[in-house]
């Protein structure tokens, strides 16, 4: 069966509460968590910053891989996260972020007001 799915780690806060999902919709699944609109473990305890996820095109291989996870030891967790997100950036707020407009743009801009 071939559909994206993703799986993700989400946090607290920097070396907190950790939970391990899978979605086939991850901005919808961050929103969920963020708004804490599904009740459970995450809204108990405050996990909602987006801090590691990978994508799969296999739905098998995605449900494996949560499983695996969710078996680690907690270090083997945070080594994952340190390996590509040091700050423990929340990537779901960086992939929202509004993008800057191009210079090309800025300069128009400021050249029609002139």
């Amino acid at each position: 069966m071939s559909k994206t799915c993703f799986v993700y780690i989400v946090a607290s806060k920097r070396n907190g509460t950790l939970y391990v999902g899978m979605t086939n919709d991850l901005f919808r699944r961050m929103w969920e968590h963020r708004e804490g609109l599904v009740d459970g473990f995450t809204k108990e305890n405050g996990v909602k910053h987006l801090v590691q996820f990978e994508m799969h095109e296999d739905v098998n291989a995605a449900i494996h891989r949560e499983k695996r996870l969710k078996k680690w030891k907690r270090q083997w967790k945070i080594d994952l996260i340190q390996k590509s997100n040091v700050e423990w950036d929340d990537l779901y707020e960086k992939m929202t972020a509004p993008m800057p407009l191009p210079e090309w743009l800025v300069q128009a801009n400021a050249a029609e007001r002139r």
